[in-house]
């Protein structure tokens, strides 16, 4: 990155720049800025021109930089760092120099692209209510889309005075699907008669009808139809005597025609799952914590569905083998990423780094009002932003301890909207082995802890509070290379390298993910029947 132009702007001297710690950190040539987006554009233009790679410390005005790159093909070429309102705008701004180095040259550090899979939605949507609501809900999306309305249980709707959309009555007893593909099963399925007058009067019913759509429109104001409701995609769901959530319901309904792309969140490797053999079930640790149901037994393995699959990657954190790897970055991507952040904070003259996790729907505006309106972070805290906290594993928090850092803090939110339990979990896992390698020594608190809250100045306190212990002495700079499972391996290998007061045995609670094998050899066979079995190649025939 030696040839990289790296602007870091004072955005109009609101914070300090320290251009020496910036310049000896941050992965290519310095440029100090007051306004790049305003009097000095033509400095900016003038990199993107010369044909190399530019990091701007904006993401405020990233679209007018990105409008100019496109004036010369380079929008690859340009990368952004937020360090305004994570570093400079700060009660330590003046001290935030190997912080604002750190996070310009983490920003440039490549993430590939993730998959997608297509999703088809012809637009043909049921609306399930109770009452007149559901019915008003149809005439306002009936122009966008092909309408039915299902009344469960109705008492006294007046009838339309005309049949533009179909009415029927039903209750849904099963659903199953997603965007472009629902499938429902309906109770109590009955048509009106034509000869309703003061309300509608419905034939005789019949249970267990069948129907598909592509949009579930739920306005019953009842019991959600399925589990984490929320990351469904393309089942809507609004409290009936919420106007303003019906009026966002409809717009959002209305726009769901077409195709789409969605991401593929997760990578599944069946050779690697330990989940059954000989048909004897082994782990079922990724069935246990997902939320929406993507995922499902299917022999030996199991089966991630993608196009229900919600990202909030559980089943990778929570996977031993590496079968389910996050995608969104890779592993190995985003523990790149952190050995650069790493890396550079040092070459800087950064001490004592707490790595802060959070997401971007929550963690970004909670840091963001922190510095608009209070003291702003820690000089020492590196934020790093993920798709979703939970995706974080032991590969992650290893890989951290090994390349120096002091302390690691997830924000996650008071309410969450993922259960968060492989997480503590896994916190809890990666705290122990730290601990136990002697990181955090002379502190008694955690090394690795959660912080949920949605008020910024409780963050703000927590962080302000937390006091380092000992961190690796001579930091590891091992180049993360390959699938989960051989950076997860080569992460705990330089844990222990780099680790204060390193040990061979480290004791886990039971139901932990690693662990060992007591051998009765003098009962052993040969069949090799363990050797077949084991997925990850941690067995193998000695003779």
């Amino acid at each position: 990155m030696s040839d990289r132009i790296v602007f870091a702007c004072s955005c109009e001297k609101t914070m300090s720049l320290d251009g020496g710690a910036i310049a000896r950190g941050c992965g290519g040539t310095l440029k100090l800025a007051d306004q790049l987006c305003g009097r000095e554009l033509d400095r900016f233009r003038g990199a993107v021109q010369g044909g190399g790679a530019v990091t701007v410390s904006c993401t405020l005005q990233s679209p007018l930089f990105d409008e100019i790159a496109s004036e010369f093909g380079a929008e690859d070429r340009v990368s952004y760092a937020k360090i305004r309102e994570t570093a400079g705008w700060s009660s330590e701004g003046d001290e935030a120099g190997p912080k604002m180095a750190a996070l310009l040259a983490a920003s440039a550090e490549p993430v590939p692209d993730a998959a997608t899979v297509a999703i088809e939605s012809q637009g043909v949507a049921l609306i399930y209510g109770r009452d007149a609501a559901a019915i008003e809900v149809g005439r306002r999306l009936a122009e966008h889309l092909d309408v039915t309305v299902l009344l469960s249980r109705p008492v006294a709707v007046e009838p339309p005075l005309r049949n533009d959309f179909p009415i029927v009555q039903g209750t849904i007893a099963g659903a199953k699907g997603r965007l472009g593909a629902f499938e429902l099963r309906i109770d109590d399925y009955a048509l009106p008669a034509p000869s309703s007058r003061s309300h509608l009067l419905f034939g005789p019913s019949r249970n267990g009808a069948n129907s598909t759509c592509d949009l579930v429109i739920d306005v019953t104001g009842g019991t959600a139809l399925f589990p984490a409701h929320e990351v469904r995609l393309g089942y809507l769901r609004a409290d009936p005597h919420n106007p303003a959530a019906v009026e966002r319901l409809i717009a959002e309904a209305s726009h769901l025609v077409g195709t789409f792309d969605k991401t593929r969140f997760v990578n599944f490797h069946a050779e690697l799952c330990a989940h059954s053999r000989s048909r004897i079930t082994g782990c079922t640790r990724c069935l246990e914590v997902c939320p929406t149901g993507a995922i499902s037994p299917a022999g030996d393995t199991v089966s991630i569905d993608p196009y229900i699959c919600a990202g909030c990657g559980n089943c990778a954190s929570v996977c031993p083998t590496g079968a389910a790897a996050y995608a969104l970055p890779p592993a190995d991507a985003l523990m790149r990423r952190l050995r650069t952040l790493m890396l550079a904070y040092a070459a800087a003259g950064g001490r004592d780094a707490v790595v802060l996790f959070h997401d971007g729907d929550h963690g970004e505006p909670l840091i963001d009002a922190l510095a608009r309106h209070g003291d702003g972070l820690p000089a020492r805290i590196l934020p790093v932003r993920v798709n979703e906290i939970t995706q974080l594993g032991p590969e992650a928090f290893a890989a951290l301890f090994a390349y120096g850092v002091g302390g690691i803090r997830i924000l996650a939110r008071g309410r969450p909207k993922h259960d968060l339990d492989s997480l503590r979990r896994a916190v809890t896992l990666g705290d122990t082995l730290a601990r136990g390698l002697g990181y955090g020594s002379g502190t008694s608190e955690p090394v690795i802890a959660l912080l949920e809250t949605d008020d910024p100045d409780v963050l703000g306190a927590s962080l302000a509070r937390h006091r380092v212990g000992k961190a690796a002495g001579a930091p590891s700079r091992f180049m993360p290379i390959g699938g989960k499972r051989e950076v997860l391996r080569f992460a705990f290998n330089e844990m222990h390298a780099a680790a204060p007061e390193p040990v061979a045995q480290i004791p886990l609670a039971a139901g932990a993910p690693f662990g060992g094998l007591a051998f009765r050899t003098e009962d052993c066979t040969l069949c090799l029947a363990c050797v077949g079995a084991c997925p990850t190649d941690a067995l193998s025939d000695s003779a």
